[in-house]
């Protein structure tokens, strides 16, 4: 059985890109990240990745202080709250930056020759994965046993 409290991101994923908390995009990846980590059970996962710090750009957060939020138990609806006392973006600013991250891919020629060299890696067929948020599902998807 799963403890979502302290996954363990050695046996399944963490939540999609594309999960949404208060409208965040990437907020329940980032936590489920931050607790496997501080379970010892992140594997390959790190918390403060480049994904996780345009969050942190975004709203402003200081991911050392998040992590001892995180660090407290807090629960997702907790977090969330933790999240909004301290953001002071619109619902709006908050849903195109969300929709925004889910297309967001590499921009310069060294992330697209690294985006096409996993891509190739695990499902060199595949033309449909545009974005990060694309090749983080089907890496995560192919990572557990799945064929890309």
């Amino acid at each position: 059985m799963n403890n979502l409290s302290q996954p363990d991101l050695t046996q399944h994923p963490p939540r999609s890109v594309r999960v949404r908390l208060g409208g965040y995009a990437h907020l329940p990846r980032l936590l489920d990240k931050a607790r496997a980590v501080l379970a010892g059970k992140n594997g390959e996962y790190a918390y403060n990745c480049p994904l996780d710090q345009r969050f942190f750009t975004f709203t402003q957060l200081n991911p050392d202080e998040m992590l001892a939020a995180i660090k407290a138990g807090k629960s997702d609806s907790e977090m969330l709250a933790w999240v909004n006392e301290r953001v002071r973006r619109q619902l709006f600013e908050i849903t195109a930056w969300s929709a925004w991250l889910e297309q967001y891919g590499p921009g310069d020629a060294d992330l697209h020759a690294w985006f096409a060299s996993v891509l190739k890696t695990i499902a060199p067929q595949r033309t449909d994965i545009r974005s990060f948020a694309d090749l983080l599902d089907l890496d995560d998807y192919v990572s557990y046993g799945g064929k890309g």
